[in-house]
């Protein structure tokens, strides 16, 4: 595992955006991106009351993999990534992710990357619940 990876989990406890920040904090680092995730009210103008992620077994070594991707760019220095799982309601961070890197530039590209391939490649799926009663499951990959 690279040493730039400092925090990754997949957990059903509140996420904390300091936790991810502390994780990264790194001296030779120039910026840091962060990108917090959160569950909003609605979904293609349909109303969400609220929503369950769940994860695949394996989920956390498919984050591994896209984290050790993302870090194996040059002058990335550190980098956390943490989900949510379990029932969630309108305003919960659902995942919070971090990139420190030698420059802004990089951070900010470092990070987007990372949130897209996880949402692209981690088997985490959300059930979402509407005010009217229907639900759908979202596969995030």
């Amino acid at each position: 595992m690279s040493d730039a990876i400092r925090l990754l989990d997949i957990r059903d406890t509140v996420l904390s955006s300091d936790e991810v920040l502390a994780a990264v904090a790194d001296p030779s680092a120039g910026g840091t991106a962060l990108f917090v995730g959160t569950v909003r009210n609605h979904d293609d103008a349909r109303p969400v009351d609220q929503l369950t992620y769940e994860a695949h077994p394996e989920a956390l070594e498919h984050l591994r993999k896209v984290a050790e991707r993302i870090c194996a760019d040059p002058g990335v220095t550190a980098l956390a990534a943490v989900h949510r799982t379990g029932p969630l309601v309108i305003g919960d961070a659902a995942v919070i992710v971090a990139v420190a890197a030698a420059h802004r530039d990089l951070a900010f590209a470092a990070c987007r990357r990372l949130i897209d391939d996880l949402k692209a490649e981690v088997p985490i799926w959300k059930h979402q619940h509407f005010t009217d009663g229907a639900s759908e499951w979202v596969g995030a990959c």
